[in-house]
C-alpha cells in the first residue's frame, strides 16, 4: 500500500490547462483572473465582496485591520487552531485572549464567551474547526446583549461551503476568511480570501493588500493624471497572482463534489468505527440520510446543515495511547496528523501573555488525545478499507 496522507490536493487536466492558458496571457499578476476568482467565491457564498490574498495568514492579518483592531485591543479566539488565527491580531498590537472549546463540537465554547468579554474586547474570532460550522448566530446574540461594538471574524479556513441552519459561513460575521492551502477543499497553491458584506471593509482590504495604494480616481485626494496613485495608509504586498486565481476558478468548479465526497467518507468512517469503544468520533452536525437523496448529488442542492469535513478528528483514550496510535498508523504508511497543539501553550504565547498548562483544560485534553484520519475526495475504496483494517488491528 502506498503512503496515504491526512490530506492532499486534487489537480486535474482542466486545472493544468487553465493555468497554462493564463501563463500565456498578458497577465501574470494584478490581472482579470483575480477579480473573476473573487467574484466566483463571493457568489457561491451569496456575499457582496471578496478580496483574495497571497495566503490565509495575510487574509487574517487584513481582516483584523479591516474591522479596526488596534494596539491594546483584546481579541478572543479558540486555543485549538493554527497559529495564524491569533497571530493576525498580534501583528496589529492586539492582546490575545482565549475561551476553552466545547467538548463535543471542538469549536469555541459559546457558554463561556460572555465571561471573557471585557471593556477592551474588540474582536471575537471563532474557528469552524475541521469544517464543523460554529454557531455564529449565538455569538452575535451574546455580543448584542453586551451592547458593545464587538466585531466577528469567522475563521472558516476549514469550512468553505459549510452551512448552519440554512445560513452560509458569511452570515452573522463581519468578515469571514478562507484558506487555499493545498490540503484545503479549494487550492491555489498558497492563498487566502476575506469575504464581507461591508463596503467600508472591502475598500480597506483592497488598500491593505497593495501597500495602502490606490489608483481609483474616486478615492484620490488629488488627481494629476492617468499615471497618478496615492499611498493612503500603511499596507503590505499581500497580492495573489493571476496564475493562482486561474487555478482557484477551476477548483471552485469541483467544490460541491469535493464536499459531497468528504461527507461520504465521513459516513464510511462512522459506520466502520462506531463500535470501537476506545475511539471517540467527531460529532455529526446533520443526519447522514441526505447522502442517499438524489437531489443532493454533487450538492446541486444543499441540506440546511452541512459540515464540509476538512478534517476527521478522532480521540483516543489518553495521551500515551494517542502517541502509540500515531506511530503505529505511520508505520503502516497512513500519515495521520494532529490538529492542533493548543495555541496558548506555544512558548511565544506563554512568555508574552503568561498562559500556562491548565488554563484551558478541555482544549488540552482534546489535544492530548486527537488524531486526524485521512480526509480528501480522491481517497479510494481500497485505501479506506485499508485504513479501517489497520485501525481495527491496533489493540490486537
Amino acid at each position: 500500500m502506498k503512503t496515504i496522507s491526512y490530506g492532499r490536493q486534487f489537480i486535474d487536466e482542466d486545472d493544468i490547462k487553465t493555468v497554462i492558458e493564463t501563463l500565456k496571457s498578458d497577465y501574470m499578476t494584478q490581472g482579470p483572473k483575480i477579480k473573476e476568482f473573487e467574484d466566483k467565491v463571493a457568489e457561491y457564498h451569496s456575499c457582496k465582496y471578496a478580496v483574495a490574498f497571497c495566503n490565509g495568514t495575510a487574509a487574517l492579518h487584513a481582516a483584523y485591520y479591516a474591522v479596526g483592531l488596534e494596539k491594546g485591543d483584546e481579541f478572543i479566539t479558540s486555543p485549538i487552531t493554527f497559529a495564524a488565527s491569533g497571530n493576525g491580531g498580534l501583528y496589529l498590537g492586539g492582546v490575545s485572549k482565549f475561551v476553552d472549546i466545547d467538548k463535543d463540537t471542538y469549536n469555541i465554547d459559546i457558554s463561556k464567551l460572555s465571561e471573557a468579554i471585557t471593556e477592551k474586547t474588540k474582536v471575537i474570532t471563532p474557528v469552524s474547526l475541521a469544517g464543523y460550522p460554529v454557531d455564529l448566530k449565538a455569538i452575535r446574540e451574546i455580543i448584542e446583549k453586551t451592547g458593545k461594538n464587538i466585531k466577528i471574524i469567522h475563521d472558516a479556513a476549514h469550512a468553505i461551503g459549510a452551512k448552519r441552519d440554512g445560513r452560509n459561513i458569511v452570515d452573522y460575521a463581519d468578515v469571514t476568511i478562507l484558506s487555499f492551502h493545498p490540503v484545503k477543499h479549494v487550492t491555489t497553491g498558497e492563498g487566502g480570501m476575506v469575504l464581507t458584506n461591508n463596503e467600508e471593509y472591502y475598500k480597506k482590504l483592497c488598500l491593505f493588500r497593495t501597500h495602502g495604494i490606490t489608483k481609483n480616481p474616486y478615492e484620490l485626494e488629488e488627481n494629476q493624471g492617468a499615471w497618478y496613485y496615492e499611498m493612503q495608509d500603511l499596507g503590505y504586498n499581500y497580492r495573489i497572482t493571476d496564475m493562482q486565481c486561474a487555478l482557484g476558478i477551476t477548483q471552485m468548479n469541483k467544490l460541491n463534489r469535493s464536499i459531497y465526497k468528504r461527507n461520504q467518507i465521513a459516513k464510511f468512517y462512522e459506520e466502520q468505527l462506531k463500535d470501537i469503544e476506545w475511539l471517540k468520533l467527531p460529532l455529526r452536525y446533520f443526519s447522514k440520510d441526505w447522502l442517499a437523496e438524489e437531489k443532493y448529488k454533487d450538492l446541486k442542492e444543499k441540506p440546511e446543515n452541512l459540515n464540509s469535513y476538512h478534517l476527521f478528528p478522532i480521540l483516543l483514550e489518553n495521551a500515551e495511547e494517542r502517541k502509540r496510535f500515531f506511530d503505529y498508523m505511520r508505520e503502516n504508511n497512513i500519515f495521520v496528523q494532529v490538529h492542533y497543539i493548543p495555541l496558548h501553550l506555544m512558548p511565544y504565547y506563554r512568555k508574552k501573555f503568561g498562559f500556562k498548562k491548565g488554563d484551558f483544560p478541555v482544549a488540552e485534553n482534546y489535544y492530548s488525545r486527537e488524531v486526524s484520519l485521512p480526509m480528501y475526495p480522491t481517497l479510494t475504496k481500497e485505501e479506506l478499507e485499508y485504513i479501517i483494517k489497520v485501525i481495527k488491528k491496533f489493540r490486537i
